[in-house]
């Protein structure tokens, strides 16, 4: 009996050292003395505040959002992560971009990546119209203020400096980099 209580000790230990929360995830971008973990768990329901539908205008353009909750797994790790979907109308009512028909939550191309370290904005992953050419991939980085629940800022940053082929001169990201966009809570 004695066995079998130390053993069932260990293993609720064990399981429960597997799991760590999304701010210690992000604390370990940079720890080398990181736990090992298994699953990435929004056990504080950080993000919660970023899943809704979110509208805004910039330079012309409207943008919609939807963000919801999901889990990405890969080999062995699992982590509950945003997961996005956009829309953007120029000012004359032509779809720029539109993945709000898209079904599959695996191949969408508006991921998260997990808070920065200072927690104070959630990293997602985008890659817009033109992947390869103009290399219109990079991270998104959302932001909302504790003293503006409604409201949530988008900056993104270009990763991909190679293009293939030619990029016309007259190329406009998706959402153009290095600006910020309000976004208003719908």
């Amino acid at each position: 009996m004695k066995y079998l209580i130390s053993a069932l000790i260990f293993f609720t230990i064990s399981c429960h050292a597997q799991i760590i929360s999304l701010e210690e995830a992000a604390q370990c971008l940079t720890n080398p003395n990181c736990p090992n973990y298994n699953y990435e768990k929004d056990i504080n329901n950080s993000l919660n505040k970023y899943v809704s539908n979110w509208k805004g205008t910039y330079n012309g353009k409207t943008y919609e959002i939807q963000l919801k909750k999901g889990i990405y797994e890969d080999i062995g790790i699992r982590r509950d992560k945003l997961i996005g979907r956009m829309k953007v109308i120029d000012s004359n009512g032509n779809i720029v971009y539109n993945s709000f028909n898209e079904i599959n939550d695996a191949t969408i191309k508006f991921n998260g990546v997990g808070f920065q370290k200072d927690l104070k904005a959630y990293m997602m992953y985008f890659i817009g119209n033109s992947e390869f050419a103009c290399g219109e991939e990079g991270i998104v980085y959302l932001r909302i203020k504790p003293e503006t629940p409604n409201k949530m800022s988008i900056l993104m940053l270009q990763d991909a400096d190679i293009t293939w082929g030619e990029c016309p001169t007259t190329y406009q990201p998706t959402i153009p980099y290095k600006k910020s966009i309000s976004l208003i809570r719908q």
